[in-house]
């Protein structure tokens, strides 16, 4: 994941790094065109591209000078200052020597790199690359100067647009996540002008002739069908590097972080370390939680779309917070509740019990819903039977309650955490039966008193006056500042409100504030 950027000083230009894992061996990556060191953990798919990779290295991440949050620079760098930053990169690291892992248009640097320092390198791999861009003598794999040209003259017309992901990665197509990442990256890595010019100088850079000249082991790996480098290009720099080995990809990706992903992998740890270990397993045991707002709609109805969706930023912000602070994962958010897991079945359980005091005060109700189980994981994100017991059993809470299934109960045995049976219940589309227990103290309390028509109810004069500029919309916070009490003196009229009445939200209170008034 990203923890913050630190810099390198090569010369007067800032190199921007990032450090992962702490494996016996140093593996600095040099990505292709343009990069964002930041932004390339935004794909679930890179991510764990990056993370299997520091699971077995000391990962060095970097931004080329001229890109993503190193310096911009005019004009645009030299091959030989781009490795000067490589060096700066890696003494700012404290990195004597390192395997290099270029990815397309890296894949020229890191070889330049390799046959000009090879006491810093401990090995080269080169994934998707080339040794020329364009087609020359003896060379015929390249592009022509026309198509060239052409590419030039559309690369600023295209910039910030999903386009190439037929090329890049043929396998994502039918993913628009992943064409919004790309299109994203894009414009945070370079500027239409800069992306120009850089595609130039890749374009124009001939290394054919040191290429015998790179004398550190060297792994060469290429898809079959790659549309931005085809496999010739491969072909011819595994047969110019002295014992380079080739291997090659049964696919079209240009990018080797999907249907690639565990072979590269698995290619490179064993070329670097001499083992190999498998992918990590595709499942996972988690406390999902699924949170939901009582009377979303009739909130929304309510305050109109501006207020409304100021509230929901706050509720997101209170969610978001809470789950920094409890080791929670978001995996899903939306208008009316949010979706996370936890490795930690109490820390989820007191998560949600905090999450639903703090709303409150926001004037909203939350149903929580908790269950944990196995969890399938797929671009990083778990899926599965799990959720849907989670969403079920959140369904099944009333407003104000965390509920949780008997697993999530029988695994908190001794952590003081207090329970209330709430009976069985089925799942639409999930087999068995479930027993599901209400989580801590319950909130509001419960009524006690026999319920009587909302008609008939009479409130006080403080809470009728706290019940008006409910009415207005104000935050507990704001009614409080108005009526010179304390905020929970303010929480707690809210709640005796809400249970006089027997309603869940303050819509319903403005709204039986309005016809009482209207027919007194």
């Amino acid at each position: 994941m990203f923890t913050g950027a630190k810099y390198a000083r090569s010369g007067d230009v800032n190199i921007a790094y990032q450090v992962v894992g702490d494996g016996a061996i140093d593996l600095i990556l040099v990505l292709g065109w343009v990069s964002h060191l930041a932004y390339v953990w935004e794909l679930p798919a890179m991510a764990a591209f990056l993370n299997r990779l520091a699971s077995f290295s000391r990962l060095i991440l970097f931004d080329k000078r001229g890109c993503g949050m190193s310096d911009r620079v005019h004009p645009l760098p030299t091959l030989e200052q781009r490795m000067d930053d490589v060096r700066a990169v890696l003494d700012a690291a404290g990195s004597q020597r390192a395997a290099l892992l270029g990815i397309s248009e890296g894949g020229v640097m890191s070889a330049l790199f390799a046959a000009t320092y090879p006491e810093r390198s401990a090995g080269l791999i080169i994934n998707g690359s080339y040794p020329s861009a364009l087609r020359r003598p003896g060379y015929p794999w390249g592009i022509t100067e026309d198509q060239f040209e052409e590419r030039m003259r559309r690369v600023k017309d295209i910039w910030g647009k999903v386009a190439g992901m037929d090329r890049y990665a043929p396998s994502q197509v039918d993913k628009p996540e992943v064409a919004g990442w790309w299109t994203t990256f894009m414009q945070m890595g370079a500027s239409p002008g800069d992306a120009e010019d850089l595609m130039r100088m890749n374009t124009l850079i001939d290394i054919r002739d040191i290429l015998p000249a790179i004398r550190v082991p060297t792994l060469v790996i290429h898809a079959r069908g790659d549309r931005i480098a085809p496999i010739e290009a491969g072909r011819y720099l595994a047969d110019h590097i002295p014992n380079a080995r080739f291997l090659q990809l049964d696919s079209a990706d240009h990018w080797p972080y999907f249907v690639d992903a565990d072979q590269v992998i698995g290619e490179v740890q064993e070329f670097l370390t001499g083992v190999r270990t498998g992918p990590p397993p595709d499942t996972m045991l988690a406390t999902v939680l699924c949170t939901n707002v009582a009377q979303a709609g009739a909130h929304a109805i309510w305050l109109g779309d501006k207020r409304w969706n100021q509230l929901v930023d706050r509720h997101h912000s209170v969610v978001r917070t809470a789950l920094s602070r409890y080791s929670g994962r978001e995996i899903e958010a939306g208008e009316q509740g949010m979706t996370a897991v936890f490795d930690g079945t109490a820390r989820a359980i007191r998560c949600a019990l905090d999450v639903r005091d703090q709303l409150m005060r926001l004037g909203l109700r939350l149903r929580a819903g908790l269950h944990a189980g196995e969890c399938e994981v797929g671009d990083g994100r778990p899926r599965g039977v799990a959720l849907h017991v989670a969403s079920g059993v959140m369904k099944a809470a009333q407003p104000g309650e965390v509920l949780v299934s008997g697993t999530v109960k029988d695994l908190v045995v001794g952590s003081g955490l207090e329970f209330a049976d709430r009976g069985p219940r089925v799942f639409e589309g999930v087999p068995g039966s479930w027993t599901l227990f209400a989580a801590g103290p319950s909130q509001p309390p419960q009524v006690t008193q026999p319920a009587r028509p909302a008609g008939s109810i009479e409130l006080s004069r403080r809470e009728r006056d706290v019940a008006q500029l409910l009415a207005q919309g104000l935050s507990n916070r704001a009614i409080a500042e108005r009526l010179y009490l304390s905020e929970r003196t303010i929480d707690n009229h809210v709640h005796h409100i809400l249970d006089k009445l027997g309603f869940d939200s303050r819509v319903q209170v403005a709204t039986w504030l309005a016809r009482n008034e209207h027919s007194g």
